[in-house]
């Protein structure tokens, strides 16, 4: 037993390296650090991870914070807004319910928008930002761009984790996994990119 529990704090004291510049949630800290340590380059980045009751038409959202946008982009600070339950009817599904790889798989898709930004000068971000509002095919190319990222950076199997647990969770709306089908990869494309790059 203290093998296991040596093992877990050492993961535990390595994933602290991530924690630099950022503003964690308690209740989520395993989950962020976590997907976080896929991505190193963004390991001075500064990023608050933030409980939001209502996020339209997401559970969670990434978007750099305006008045950072204009510090260059070495400067910018990020927020990824989390909402801390899907509302299905009167029932409600909490996430400290939803599975660990899942709940890392989404956070990874967001820091996948995180690096996208990332790249983008002010007049780019706000074209991205237009672009995000009134294109549906803008949202589409936007959203794969973040899978491409968390998918090149080793979470394939948590990004597939988490669009199998929407795609096959009956609780959830079916207006909400069309959403998920129209606007983000599927599990057997993911599957695809990662089986060419092997």
């Amino acid at each position: 037993m203290k093998v296991m529990s040596d093992q877990s704090e050492e993961t535990s004291l390595n994933l602290e390296e991530f924690a630099s510049q950022k503003i964690i949630p308690e209740a989520l800290n395993r989950e962020v650090l976590t997907a976080l340590s896929y991505y190193p380059e963004l390991k001075d980045t500064r990023i608050r991870f933030v409980f939001k009751e209502n996020i339209k038409k997401s559970f969670m959202q990434a978007q750099p914070i305006i008045k950072s946008m204009f510090s260059g982009k070495v400067n910018r600070e990020y927020v990824i807004f989390i909402s801390r339950f899907f509302k299905i009817g009167n029932e409600k599904i909490f996430i400290h319910n939803i599975p660990f790889d899942v709940v890392v798989g989404w956070i990874g898709h967001e820091l996948g928008h995180v690096m996208d930004y990332k790249n983008r000068g002010l007049l780019r971000m706000i074209k991205f930002g237009i672009g995000y509002l009134i294109s549906k095919s803008y949202v589409i190319g936007a959203e794969r761009v973040a899978d491409t990222f968390a998918i090149e950076h080793g979470l394939a199997d948590k990004i597939i984790a988490t669009k199998n647990y929407i795609l096959n969770h009956a609780d959830l709306p079916e207006k909400y996994k069309n959403k998920i089908r129209k606007f983000y990869m599927a599990p057997e494309e993911v599957m695809m990119i990662v089986q060419s790059k092997s």
